[in-house]
C-alpha cells in the first residue's frame, strides 16, 4: 500500500475540497490539508537542496508532509499570501513576496509529484485571450469576440454582428462602501452604450449565442463530464442556481476530441468548460476555468467527479512541472 500522502492546497473553507478530502479518507489515502495563507503564523518551512534534489518538510499546526514523499497535489483555492502582523508597507510587500517565491516555489517543485493542477498551468490557463485562441486552434467552436479599448471599435462590432454581451476578462474582488461582494454578470450591451468608458481599460465583447440551453462540461483527465444546465431565463445562469436543472449528457466526438486537446495545450489535467447549445445542436465554446468549482450540482454529478479527481491523486501518472 502507498503510505506516500496527497497534499491539498487550499483554504478551510472550501467546500469542493472538502468533498475530495472526505474520499481519500474514505479510501485510506492518507492526506495533508494545507494554507498557504497561513504561513509564517501557523505553517512552518524546513526545506534543503543538495546531491538529492529537495527534501525537507512543512508542517502545519496540526500536520507535517515531506517535501519528497508527496504523491500528488490537489491545487484548489490557496488563500493569499500574508505578512506577519505589525507590519506594513514596503516591510509587509517585501515578506509577502518572500514567501510567494519562497513557500510558493517549493510547492510548485515537489520531486515526481502529480499535480492536479500544477499552479503555473493555472495561471497560464486563466488569461482569456489565451483561452479564446487555443479554443479555437483546438476545433472548438467559438463565437465572434473582440477584444478593445476603442469604443467606436466596440460599436462597429456590435452593428456587425448584431445583439452583442460583454464578458469581464477577470473576476476581480469588488465590493460596495458596505463591503457587499458584488458580481459583475454577462450582460448584453447597446452601440449607443459604448462610450468613453470603454477606452479606460480592456473589454471583451462577443456575439450572443442564440442557445437553447447551457452545458458545463467537468474534465477530469480523459474523462468528460458534461451536464446540461436548464432553466435559465437570461445571459448568465450563475444567477439564479434555485431555478436550474441538471441532466448528464453525452459529449460529442468534435467536441470531445477539442477539449482533450485544449487541456494538452495547457497542460492541465482538469478544466470546468462552459458551452451554450445552439438550437442545431452546436456546442458554442465560452471558456475554461482550470480551476473551476464543481460541488454545486446535484449529488449523483458531484460524486461521479470527486471519484474522478481521488483516482487521478490515488494513482497519479508521473509527470514533472
Amino acid at each position: 500500500m502507498n503510505s506516500s500522502p496527497v497534499l491539498v492546497v487550499t483554504q478551510l473553507d472550501d467546500a469542493t475540497a472538502d468533498g475530495v478530502i472526505e474520499e481519500l479518507n474514505r479510501r485510506s489515502v492518507p492526506v495533508v490539508r494545507l494554507d498557504p495563507g497561513d504561513f509564517p503564523a501557523a505553517v512552518t518551512v524546513d526545506a534543503r537542496v543538495g546531491d538529492v534534489g529537495l527534501t525537507g518538510g512543512v508542517r502545519t499546526t496540526t500536520r507535517a508532509v515531506a517535501l519528497d514523499r508527496v504523491r500528488s497535489v490537489y491545487w484548489r483555492r490557496p488563500g493569499p499570501y500574508n505578512a506577519p502582523n505589525g507590519l506594513a508597507g514596503q516591510d509587509a510587500r517585501w515578506c509577502v513576496d518572500q514567501a510567494r517565491y519562497g513557500l510558493g516555489g517549493l510547492l510548485a517543485a515537489l520531486p515526481g509529484t502529480h499535480y492536479v493542477n500544477h499552479p503555473w498551468r493555472n495561471r497560464d490557463a486563466e488569461y482569456k485571450p489565451a483561452q479564446l485562441a487555443a479554443a479555437a486552434r483546438c476545433g472548438l467552436r467559438v463565437p465572434p469576440t473582440l477584444l478593445t479599448n476603442d469604443p467606436e471599435r466596440a460599436r462597429q462590432f456590435t452593428d456587425e454582428y448584431g445583439p452583442t454581451v460583454y464578458k469581464p476578462l477577470h473576476n476581480t474582488d469588488y465590493s460596495d462602501p458596505d463591503g457587499h461582494a458584488l458580481t459583475v454578470w454577462v450582460e448584453e450591451v447597446e452601440p449607443h452604450a459604448l462610450g468613453a468608458g470603454v477606452a479606460q481599460t480592456m473589454h471583451l465583447f462577443q456575439q450572443r449565442v442564440d442557445k437553447t440551453a447551457d452545458i458545463r462540461l467537468t474534465a477530469v483527465g480523459d474523462r468528460l463530464f458534461p451536464v446540461r444546465i436548464d432553466g435559465s431565463s437570461g445571459l448568465d445562469w450563475r444567477r439564479r442556481y434555485d431555478d436550474l436543472t441538471y441532466t448528464l449528457i453525452d459529449t460529442p466526438s468534435d467536441v470531445a476530441s477539442g477539449v482533450r486537446t485544449y487541456l494538452d495545450a495547457f497542460g492541465l489535467t482538469y478544466g470546468a468548460f462552459d458551452f451554450g447549445l445552439g438550437p442545431d445542436g452546436c456546442w458554442w465554446w465560452y471558456e475554461c476555468n482550470p480551476n473551476g468549482q464543481y460541488a454545486w450540482f446535484p449529488d449523483p454529478v458531484t460524486s461521479r467527479i470527486t471519484a474522478a479527481i481521488v483516482d487521478e491523486l490515488q494513482h497519479p501518472h508521473r509527470d514533472t512541472p
